[in-house]
């Protein structure tokens, strides 16, 4: 198989996201909570390592004819933005008026987010929350926190897309890397074990999915207050 043809396969990898995508609102669309997050989950796996498999087989110059970025954003928009918006929304931990301000809240500023040519920074972490509301919603749903904090957390990040705070990207920051990648991993791992027993509020799942959010969420800021230059490891 020659290099052109792996380029293009992983163009095809990319896309499958967009079929991940579509299970996961027909499972929304039956309010079937657990197997949305499921196809999620996939679809985040996909999304994590088609980058560095398309720096591999650099697609760029081996199959330019499709713009693997452009794909990968508007997949990245469904799985992260649009579905995850749709199912806080008709879920009902958000009732009323604040069910519509989110949904409007997030699809709005994550859209605007997606197309600023400034969202990376020189370390390749995002300046901004970078738009993971599958992330987000995900651990609502397991932990059903209440809803002033449901709403409060909604608020502060769709603010925080705008604002000169660092958020790593697990793979492609290098400081730390050796860390945030098992990290990620098992963030994957506990979000699909949480949505596989179907959110049960007993799930050990559920404390493994909140601690590794954490991190993944405040890691960048701390970067950014502690010594140490760009790219530097553990």
């Amino acid at each position: 198989m020659t290099i052109q043809t792996r380029a293009l396969f992983v163009h095809f990898f990319t896309a499958t996201g967009a079929v991940f995508a579509m299970l996961a609102l027909l499972a929304a669309a039956d309010e079937n909570w657990a197997m949305m997050f499921l196809w999620l989950v996939v679809a985040f796996f996909v999304d994590g390592i088609d980058g560095p498999l398309a720096r591999k087989y650099d697609v760029k110059t081996n199959a330019p004819r499709f713009d693997g970025v452009l794909l990968d954003l508007i997949i990245d928009y469904l799985t992260y933005v649009f579905i995850p918006a749709f199912a806080l929304f008709k879920s009902g931990l958000l009732p009323g008026w604040a069910g519509w301000i989110a949904m409007i809240a997030i699809t709005f500023t994550s859209a605007i987010y997606f197309c600023d040519s400034n969202m990376k920074t020189k370390d390749n972490s995002f300046l901004g929350f970078p738009g993971c509301w599958n992330m987000l919603v995900i651990v609502l749903f397991a932990l059903s926190p209440n809803y002033w904090i449901i709403l409060g957390l909604v608020t502060f990040l769709a603010v925080a897309m705008f604002l000169p705070i660092k958020f790593i990207h697990p793979v492609r920051t290098k400081r730390w890397r050796t860390l945030s990648l098992p990290i990620a991993l098992a963030w994957t791992f506990f979000a699909g074990w949480a949505a596989w027993v179907e959110f049960h509020p007993e799930s050990w799942a559920h404390w493994g999915l909140a601690l590794t959010s954490i991190y993944l969420l405040f890691a960048g800021a701390v970067q950014q207050v502690s010594p140490g230059k760009y790219g530097s490891g553990l």
